[in-house]
This record gives structure tokens, sequence and C-alpha cells, in this order.
């Protein structure tokens, strides 16, 4: 009877949540990274996905799964093992990458979306090192002169933004089937509120196999119809290798690909703040500060070109995987370690991606209902903990900029430098425009704090 007691007890979450996993057994642990890396596999896969079958692109969904878990642990590596993120594909350079797919002049005239390949990858191999240059400054003047220019009423609303912008993406995935995007949905909220023990903490890994073995018995009964979006189909696990190796693509560099692709990093970093501030908004802690922003952004960075230099995508940290962390009050970097090395075992199986491709795209938008909304719930959070002063007219000015931006700019914005078009995404916009208001404006009643915790800024007397 008492064992039982003490079983329970163990799997209690705390309201600080749990930052030592190795209380919950190994077991578990592996269970919580499957659960990680469930979250980011389907918006991983996705880049590679587009790449191919929109811009003629043949970039490898195993080459990008290995990039993604080797550029975790190097993330973990060089930030002293204290955050807990994981570096996924980024969205952000989808628009570099159609560019450099359609350049028909000079060198590139002729040319096959393979032959173009390695020079999009020169050009993010050179982008990830704009990281290292960032990293430097920040090294040099220290964070508190640099996060000056990101209080909490700019990090606040972009954070807003994150889950906001993607919000979109979740209704067009939830459309294709929305009884069993509900019924993932259903999973998550019983499994997290009413859930016992294990199940209480693995609400989102639930949320994909609950609808997805459902939805697989009532394909293999004949109930569902072939056409329809709640169908599983096995056909092409069947086709696939159990083992394969990846494929590798060697980069190449070209000054107008490079012109393409490196500003980009502009945009990217700006979102970097933004994830590294929802993950210590989230669990707590102040990794801007301690492991430190010149870490995480040479980590982010160095993560970003090794990637490319092997034929992989752009890395980022996700999302997706803060809003496991809120969910889940399981804060210990080991757990998403661990879905790192998921993915560089699974990326020698091009069987499991097929497998992973089989998952009705429905439940990944019943999924993400929880976890965009988690991440703009957040935000709302930083700016409420931080007492983000509303009635006053700067707030509010800088505030309502970065969120019209942010959601407005939906294709983003374009400009033309040498005869070649850059896109700033418009978390780039939104960010960029927050920061130089909240410079410019009179009445700055925050200043940066080094204490650990959630509360970056105190308001000043």
């Amino acid at each position: 009877m008492s064992s039982k007691g003490e079983k329970r007890e163990k799997l209690h979450i705390p309201e600080e949540g749990i930052r030592d996993a190795r209380q919950l057994g190994i077991p578990r642990m592996l269970v919580l990274g499957l659960q990680h890396m469930f979250a980011m596999f389907g918006a991983t896969v996705l880049v590679p996905l587009i790449l191919v079958n929109q811009y003629g692109l043949p970039m490898s969904i195993q080459t990008t799964l290995l990039c993604a878990g080797l550029g975790t642990l190097l993330f973990h590596f060089l930030t002293k093992m204290k955050v807990p993120a994981f570096l996924g594909s980024s969205f952000a350079f989808l628009g570099g990458f159609s560019a450099v797919s359609n350049l028909d002049s000079g060198i590139f005239a002729n040319m096959t979306g393979e032959e173009k390949l390695p020079y999009a990858l020169g050009g993010v191999v050179i982008a990830g090192l704009f990281y290292l240059v960032m990293a430097l400054i920040i090294k040099l003047v220290g964070v508190r002169r640099v996060m000056a220019f990101l209080p909490p009423v700019v990090t606040g609303p972009i954070i807003i933004s994150i889950g906001l912008i993607l919000a979109p993406n979740t209704i067009v995935d939830a459309s294709n089937c929305w009884w069993l995007a509900g019924l993932a949905l259903l999973t998550i909220i019983v499994a997290n509120i009413w859930g016992k023990g294990m199940v209480k903490i693995i609400p989102i890994l639930l949320g994909v196999l609950v609808p997805y073995v459902v939805a697989l018995i009532l394909s293999l009964l004949g109930v569902i119809d072939p056409t329809s979006g709640a169908y599983v189909s096995f056909e092409g696990v069947r086709a696939a290798q159990v083992v394969g190796l990846q494929q590798f693509v060697l980069p190449k560099f070209n000054i107008s690909a490079i012109l393409v692709m490196a500003p980009i990093a502009i945009a990217t970093m700006m979102e970097h703040v933004g994830d590294i501030s929802a993950i210590s908004a989230t669990t707590g802690k102040n990794f801007v500060e301690d492991p430190g922003l010149h870490r995480t952004l040479l980590g982010d960075g160095l993560a970003t070109s090794l990637s490319a230099l092997i034929g992989g995508p752009a890395n980022t940290t996700y999302g997706e995987n803060t809003g496991v962390l809120a969910l889940s009050r399981v804060y210990d970097p080991a757990v998403v370690r661990i879905a790192a090395l998921f993915a560089i075992v699974l990326s020698f199986s091009p069987a499991f991606a097929q497998i992973i491709h089989s998952i009705p795209t429905a439940i990944i938008g019943g999924v993400s209902f929880i976890l965009y909304g988690m991440i703009s719930a957040i935000g709302v959070r930083n700016v409420v903990e931080n007492r983000v002063d509303l009635s006053k007219s700067r707030n509010v000015i800088i505030a309502a900029v970065i969120l019209v931006s942010a959601l407005g700019f939906t294709n983003g914005l374009s400009f033309t430098i040498g005869g070649t078009t850059i896109t700033l995404t418009s978390l780039a916009i939104a960010a960029i425009l927050g920061i130089v208001l909240n410079a410019v404006l009179p009445g700055k009643d925050y200043e940066f704090q080094g204490e650990t915790g959630v509360q970056f800024t105190t308001p000043q007397k």
C-alpha cells in the first residue's frame, strides 16, 4: 500500500514544474522525449516537402531529421546543457529558397533545382555565421545593453505574435477532418485536466496516438473512405526501406544566393530572442542571462551553418516544443536531448519517415490548437508578470504596431538590393519596428535586471 503511495508521489507535478526528470524514471523520460519529437516532427519535415514539391529543390527528409537532432545536441552543449530548446527546420528561409529556385540569369541560367540547391545552402551557411557576429557583439557589450532594446513591451507582443501567426495553419490542417482534429484536441484536454500520473504529462503524445489509432482502425475496417482526410494509408511505408542512409549535399557559394539568404538572419535572430524569452517565461529561468543570449545565438547559428554544410535546412528554436514544456511542466533539458537522439536514430529509417507521413494532417491541426495557443498565452503571461503598464501611450503604441505588423504583413516585405529581391518575414518587420519605437519614444519605464526568474525587468521608480 505504501509503495503505491510512493509511486503516486513520484508522479506528482509540483506547481513550479519538474526540473530533474530522472525522478520519473528512464522509461517515462523516453516517453517524454518521444512526445517532444512528435511535436517538432510535422513542421520539421514540412520544410523539405515544400522545397521539393513547390520549389523543385530536392532536400532530403532524412537529412533534415539528422540535422535537427545533431543541431539540438550542439545547441545544448554550447548552452551548458541548461536550455530546454529543440532546434528544427526554419520556415523563415522558405522565401529565400523560393528566390534562389527562381534565379535564371548568369550561372543560374538553365540550372535544375538539384543544381541550385547547393547555392541556396551556401547562403544559409553564411546566414548562420551572422548569428556568431551578433553573439560576439553581445559578449563584448554585455547582455544588459542589448536587452535594453528588448523589454517585455517588445518581447511579449512578439511571443504572442509567434503563436497567432501559426494559428491559420492550425485551421487549414484541422479542416481536412474536423471530427478527427476535435478528437485530438479533446484527448489533450482530458489527459491534461483529468489525467493522473504519466497521462497528465504526455497529453501531446496521446493527442497524436489516440486519434491516429482510431483513424487507422476505421481505415482498415473500410469505414473511412480513402478520399477522406481521416484515411490512413500505408502504401508509402510498404514501399520504403527500413534502414537507409541520408542524402548529403555540399554547399556552393555565390554572391547572388548569399544576398538572398543571408539577410534573413536578421529576422530569425529576432525570432530567436522571442523564443528564448518564451522558454524563459515558461520555465521560470532567465536563460537570456544564464547561460546567456550570446551562447544561445551561438548554438542556433552554428547549428544552422553545420546543417547547411551537409544538405539540411536552417535550424531554429521551436515554439511547438515550448508549448509542450508549458503543458507538461517537465522542464528538464535532458528530455529534449532524448528527443534529439530519437530524431537522429529515426533519420536512418525511410520507413519511419513514411509512417509519420501517414498521420492525417487533421490530427496535427487538432494538436496545434493547444501548442500554438500556448505560445501566445505565454506572451500574455510575459506582459502581465512583468507589469507592463498599458495605460501609457508609448507602451500601447509599441504593442499595437508589433501585433498589427506581425499579423498584417502576411507575405512579408520585399525590396531589391543589387538586383536581388530580399523578403523580410512579418515577424521580422514587427520586431524591427518594435525595437525602433522602444528606442526612440520617450518615457521608458523598464530596466533590465540580471536576477534569475521570469521577470527580466522591473519598473523604474
